[in-house]
């Protein structure tokens, strides 16, 4: 299994709107895509004084699942534009980890 983790940062002023587009529109998308090996995602929040931060991890199968999702320059971040116009601030790359242990 493969962790694809990724993080972005908004104002506070913007932070519900944000987890609620990631919510109800971003991760069902994906989900719709069909994309082989993909098992859903986890959302952390954490409440800083002047940005709020989001880490999304995604859970697939293999790399090859994650060039299916990503495409060939896999390591680009997924960031749709409508996303882009909450956030101050995103990682440009996302990062991904061999799974060598789970809950």
């Amino acid at each position: 299994m493969i962790s694809r983790i990724w993080r972005g940062w908004t104002a506070p002023s913007k932070a519900d709107a944000y987890e609620r587009l990631l919510r109800e529109r971003i991760l069902p998308g994906i989900a719709a895509k069909g994309v082989p090996g993909y098992h859903g995602a986890h959302v952390l929040r954490k409440e800083g004084e002047f940005e709020v931060e989001f880490v999304t991890i995604m859970w697939l199968d293999s790399m090859e699942d994650v060039v299916a999702f990503a495409g060939s320059d896999y390591e680009v971040a997924y960031v749709p534009e409508e996303a882009r116009a909450v956030l101050a601030r995103f990682d440009q790359t996302s990062q991904h980890y061999e799974v060598r242990q789970a809950p």
